[in-house]
């Protein structure tokens, strides 16, 4: 069997040997990044003295921090127009919409590869490209013309038969691989979609499905290129960029969905794997709904909910909200009639952005139920920790802001809206600035929070401290670095947003760890699990983390810390989780020695008179980086660049 993941992974081979478990590194067509994650992306790039992205494209978008309560964000779209002027980057500028959509709609080329310094980055394997979420470093690095690392995933083909019946949606197809893999079923895992069942499916669909692979902790995920992507591209004026890519033979291992037989689904607070049919929570009161981000903003979606919606009230007991994925959907909607049908309704349009999903507006009240089309329900999240957030489709979401109640959509006295795609978008990309001719004309601008990267020193010898926080299982990034609009306008100011670290989880970290000048913290399984943000792996760093040992790491988070020089250590035996508490001093000898020799470590246990053995499965390369103290501090010393 070769999968469509397989097929483009050997085409950009370049080291390694593409066996499940191995090694392997991979040319990198293209990067994006948005400017949540962007601009450190980009202060890493320029420590790299690179003088111009040695990527096909790059692209760099501005999408999450849109709100400008101050001068930051508005200081960082700056900065980050002037060096995509300067490095060749392209630069999508606010107004233009989700990265996701936006590139889905612009950029994406089956058979090419995409990593962005954001999860949902495999939103483009609804395209047919391997599309990969990763740290803003690796993407640096990516885009000073180095391969990009990973372990080979295992494919799981995930076979589709059936046709979705009226009033079920893709978003339910990936609410169902969520109720049966949960957050972390995915993990080492890539999920590619195939049967006869795909092909039913618009692009807009299967990327519904691939952004939500991500919340499984699943590497990407993908589905064939073939003439239904062909005519998806055709109709965004990029038909010259269709290639056929289509699996050959069975896959090692599958899963089977049949659609005709979904029902609409749900994903209950706090965890997008929390998945049951709409029906089992029906006439539950609801106080918001909110339409849009980068999984379910596409122009099929909303001329769903318009057509759900014309000559019905938005109930008054419910605020509304919806969010174009793109300035094209958006648009689109005001030709042809449906903007002014949501209008009419009582739904108060966003700009095309992330907005509500990354808590930059729209908070919910105080314990209040919010219905969204979004991908992550995490505690908190929304901006309003009291809230009761669930995850659905656009129809469910339509039906609830109707009712004011969560509502089975079959049950609505109206039928199924059928929504084709337009043979032709109108293209207009007045919003994407390409680079300057002439770069050396540029001048980087630089805000007063832009701060210089914190340096970093090789790993030390001997690790040793306080155990500064002990967490339980699935603890994410959005626990360990929050975002939203107090914090983000942060982002590039290490220093300051580090004082926000495990803010929801204990507001006595920062000082705790500032008196004890560092130390460790312990967590549970799926460490980590969630954005891609590495501020999550760096501000800890910038406090004095010194090692996080948990039962295990979420991908990404795991890569971050690597790259950031502060080692993810496993428990060799997971019940010695129980051995260590909050508080405990603890000491890990001769950590770098035995690191580059590949040898297990124990740790101490000091007022318990325990050893606990620890374990890693970092690579060789990857040990490298640790005992350097980060990715760039190895490519400092490597000078690793082509």
């Amino acid at each position: 069997m070769v999968s469509v993941f397989e097929k483009i992974i050997k085409r950009h081979l370049v080291e390694g040997e593409p066996v499940e478990g191995k090694e392997v590194a991979i040319n990198i067509d293209q990067t994006f990044t948005q400017d949540a994650t962007g601009t450190l992306t980009y202060l890493q790039f320029e420590t790299l003295k690179i003088p111009r992205v040695r990527t096909k494209l790059s692209v760099s978008y501005i999408d999450h921090t849109t709100l400008q309560t101050s001068f930051e964000n508005a200081d960082d779209h700056l900065y980050l127009q002037s060096v995509a002027q300067k490095y060749g980057i392209h630069l999508s500028k606010a107004g233009n919409g989700i990265c996701h959509q936006v590139h889905l709609e612009r950029f994406a080329v089956p058979g090419e590869t995409l990593l962005g310094s954001d999860s949902h980055t495999p939103t483009a394997g609804g395209a047919g490209m391997v599309a990969i979420g990763a740290g803003g470093l690796d993407v640096a690095v990516a885009m000073a013309g180095a391969p990009f690392y990973l372990k080979m995933p295992k494919v799981v083909g995930i076979q589709l038969s059936g046709k979705l019946q009226p009033w079920v949606s893709a978003k339910d197809v990936a609410l169902e691989v969520l109720r049966r893999l949960d957050v972390k079923g995915g993990v080492g895992k890539v999920l590619e979609y195939c049967g006869e069942g795909a092909g039913s499916l618009e692009v807009p669909e299967r990327a519904t499905i691939a952004n939500m692979g991500a919340e499984t902790g699943a590497t990407t995920s993908i589905f064939p290129s073939d003439t239904v992507t062909r005519r998806y591209l055709r109709s965004q004026s990029r038909g010259s960029k269709w290639r056929e890519i289509l699996p050959d033979g069975d896959y090692a291992e599958t899963m089977g969905i049949d659609m005709s037989r979904l029902e609409p689904l749900i994903a209950k607070p706090p965890s997008p794997g929390n998945v049951s049919p709409v029906r089992e929570l029906e006439g539950t009161p609801v106080d918001q709904a909110a339409i849009g981000c980068c999984t379910n903003s596409s122009y099929k979606d909303l001329m769903t909910v318009a057509a759900i919606l014309k000559g019905g009230r938005v109930h008054p007991g419910v605020s509304l909200v919806i969010t174009p994925g793109s300035k094209q959907v958006l648009e689109a909607l005001a030709r042809n009639g449906a903007l002014a049908s949501l209008i009419a309704s009582g739904a108060r349009i966003l700009e095309a952005a992330c907005g509500p999903c990354i808590g930059m507006g729209q908070a919910p009240p105080s314990g209040g139920v919010s219905l969204r089309t979004f991908n992550r329900n995490f505690e908190g999240r929304s901006g309003t920790p009291s809230a009761h957030v669930y995850l659905c489709s656009p129809e469910v979401a339509a039906a609830a802001a109707l009712r004011g109640k969560i509502t089975d959509p079959r049950d609505l006295p109206i039928p199924c809206p059928r929504i084709a795609l337009p043979q032709r978008f109108e293209i207009n990309d007045s919003l994407i600035v390409k680079p300057s001719r002439n770069p050396e004309r540029i001048t980087i601008r630089r805000g007063p929070n832009i701060k210089p990267l914190p340096p970093s020193g090789p790993l030390p010898n001997a690790i040793e401290g306080e155990v500064l926080l002990k967490v339980g299982d699935n603890i994410t990034t959005d626990d360990i670095m929050p975002a939203g609009a107090r914090i983000l306008p942060l982002r590039s100011n290490i220093p300051a947003i580090s004082e926000f670290v495990f803010e929801r989880t204990d507001p006595t970290f920062v000082r705790r760890t500032k008196e004890k000048n560092g130390g460790l913290v312990v967590g549970g399984e799926n460490y980590g699990q969630g954005s891609s943000r590495e501020h999550a792996a760096i501000a800890p760093k910038y406090l004095g983390v010194k090692a996080v040992i948990a039962k295990s790491f979420a991908r990404i988070h795991a890569a971050n810390l690597i790259n950031w020089g502060i080692p993810p250590f496993m428990f060799e035996d997971a019940s010695d989780y129980g051995h260590i508490d909050q508080g405990d001093s603890v000491l890990i000898s001769n950590v770098a020695p035995l690191l580059a020799k590949g040898s297990h470590l124990v740790l101490k246990n000091i007022p318990k008179g325990l050893e606990i053995p620890l374990k890693y499965d970092f690579g060789q390369r990857e040990r490298i980086i640790l005992i350097a103290g980060g990715l760039l501090n190895f490519h400092s010393a490597a000078r690793s660049f082509p």
